[in-house]
């Protein structure tokens, strides 16, 4: 895929610096933050899985991993605190994305509002170049769109879940393209949407080495792989032929054993049972559809991973990748949902190929999230905890640790506004900001050591209510009663320590109940 480049005279090719250690000026890194969509937790080599990933291993191996960072549980509001280091709702993002005016401004809009501000619009402040490739499902309306927050380019997907060979529509909502400020239609045959936004990246990229010289540039790559529908190319699902005939108790059991040895989890990650929706493998009918399934999702993963070493392969030719912070996490946990009620699918077309529509289903799921229980629109572990990889060799000196510190994607606004030694504004574009909620990373990243966070995290999502303060989180899912756990000793949550620890819970759901009114939060009782 050919994308055409912004003309160089309006380039300024002056490039930035910031201070280190010991006083001593040094360019600001290139950043790349690279997210992939509905992956679960072990799916990754690095993190214990059986997929092929060696791109991110080789990252992971002179870089660092996080055991415990945390997401929002769901694509829309995870992009908003990402990129605005404020919990999703005060960003406007309190759900999914929507039509302007459909609901009232405020902190379910669905559009980010004006009280906050991108970190591609604070790295443009700073002398960075930015663009974006992949989805960004953050506003389907142009005011709304990425060159409207920050972004110097950019080719994606502008809303959420398409077929990955052409787009499709779903009455009433349309699935969008976009090339910078223009809709883009994917040619007839030949595309791909994974390797079409590896491909973009690169390409931009590239022209920013060719023409910007030594400028530092900020790249965000949003995969929309592993997300539904499961679709890959022929000669990668090839690759995993016959890989999940042994089903998903047994992938299941070797993952975790795996993610022991490695280092990602300890004995405290306690293995967690299959839900009773779940069947044993042996007593599975029709084990070739379901294994293929697996097949594929396994497929689309490796795909992306060749992108990213395309990526890396660029910053190697270019002498950029010592001085570049490569940022990898997933947007939710793995999605357990059955898409098989759509009916957009070509009967008689295999899983995978194009025509085909399907998902991989909360058995697999279950397998991506080993060890956690449930998955992506929950706030148990598995809904919000992500692999993170971290790579920037010129300042990483833990090279290849497991590091303890806890994390949320609010975190990236403070860490880059550190690295590049910026403060954060109390108002951009005539508009008041609200405060980060972030703490920086860049002391762990580095040294690979851990702080404690002097600020908590709380969620929301669809009734779905939960905080996290030091190592006690509390949750609560729509019409039931408040949970307790001490994720430091039990970090599956199999205990709930509600009832035993009634004076902890209690203060907990008081500051909980404080956020939640100032955020917005839409309260439920039922």
């Amino acid at each position: 895929m050919k994308v055409s480049i912004v003309n160089a005279a309006a380039l300024c090719l002056a490039p930035v610096l910031a201070s280190c250690a010991g006083g001593k000026k040094e360019p600001l890194p290139n950043i790349i933050l690279i997210m992939a969509d509905d992956l679960g937790f072990s799916d990754i080599g690095c993190y214990g899985g059986e997929i092929r990933t060696p791109n991110l291993d080789r990252l992971a191996q002179s870089g660092v991993r996080f055991r415990a960072f945390y997401n929002n549980a769901k694509s829309c509001p995870t992009r908003a605190s990402m990129m605005t280091g404020l919990f999703n709702h005060e960003a406007g993002m309190g759900n999914m994305t929507t039509d302007v005016g459909r609901e009232p401004p405020g902190a379910y809009q669905g559009y980010l509002n004006e009280n906050c501000v991108t970190i591609a619009q604070m790295l443009k402040e700073a002398g960075y170049s930015t663009y974006m490739a992949g989805k960004w499902h953050l506003g389907e309306r142009k005011p709304n769109w990425p060159l409207q927050h920050g972004f110097d380019k950019y080719f994606g997907m502008i809303s959420g879940a398409s077929s990955y060979f052409e787009i499709i529509y779903e009455p009433p909502r349309e699935r969008l393209m976009a090339y910078d400020n223009e809709l883009w239609t994917p040619p007839a045959e030949g595309f791909y949407k994974t390797q079409a936004f590896s491909d973009s990246a690169v390409s931009f990229v590239k022209r920013h080495a060719q023409i910007k010289g030594d400028k530092p540039f900020f790249l965000h790559l949003s995969y929309s792989a592993p997300h539904w529908p499961i679709h890959a190319l022929t000669e990668d699902i090839a690759k995993y032929e016959g890989r999940y005939d042994a089903g998903w108790d047994a992938i299941r059991g070797e993952r975790y054993q795996r993610m022991l040895d490695m280092g990602v989890i300890d004995e405290r990650h306690v293995f967690t049972e299959r839900t009773e929706t779940i069947p044993a493998w042996s007593e599975t009918d029709d084990k070739e559809m379901w294994s293929r399934r697996m097949q594929v999702y396994a497929a689309m993963i490796e795909r992306m991973d060749i992108g990213i070493g395309q990526l890396i392969d660029l910053l190697k030719e270019k002498n950029m990748l010592d001085n570049t912070l490569i940022i990898f996490l997933s947007d939710n946990g793995a999605c357990a949902e059955d898409i098989s009620y759509r009916n957009l699918g070509t009967p008689g077309v295999p899983i995978g190929e194009r025509g085909s529509y399907d998902s991989y289903c909360e058995p697999w799921a279950n397998v991506s999230n080993t060890p956690f229980r449930l998955y992506k629109n929950t706030l148990y572990e598995g809904g919000v905890r992500t692999p993170l990889v971290m790579h920037w060799p010129a300042r990483i000196k833990s090279k290849g640790a497991v590091i303890e510190q806890v994390g949320h994607v609010v975190d990236f606004m403070s860490t880059f506004l550190d690295i590049v030694g910026m403060e954060y504004p109390e108002q951009f574009n005539g508009h008041p900001l609200k405060p980060l909620r972030g703490e920086s990373l860049l002391p762990a990243m580095t040294t690979g050591k851990a702080f404690e966070r002097g600020v908590p995290f709380f969620w929301e999502y669809a009734g779905h209510q939960a905080m996290r303060e030091g190592n006690l989180k509390i949750i609560r899912t729509p019409g039931g009663d408040w949970e307790l756990y001490d994720l430091e000793n039990d970090p599956t949550e199999l205990k709930d320590l509600s009832a035993s620890k009634p004076g902890a819970l209690n203060g907990m759901k008081a500051a909980y109940l404080q956020w939640a009114e100032q955020a917005g939060v839409k309260m439920r009782n039922d």
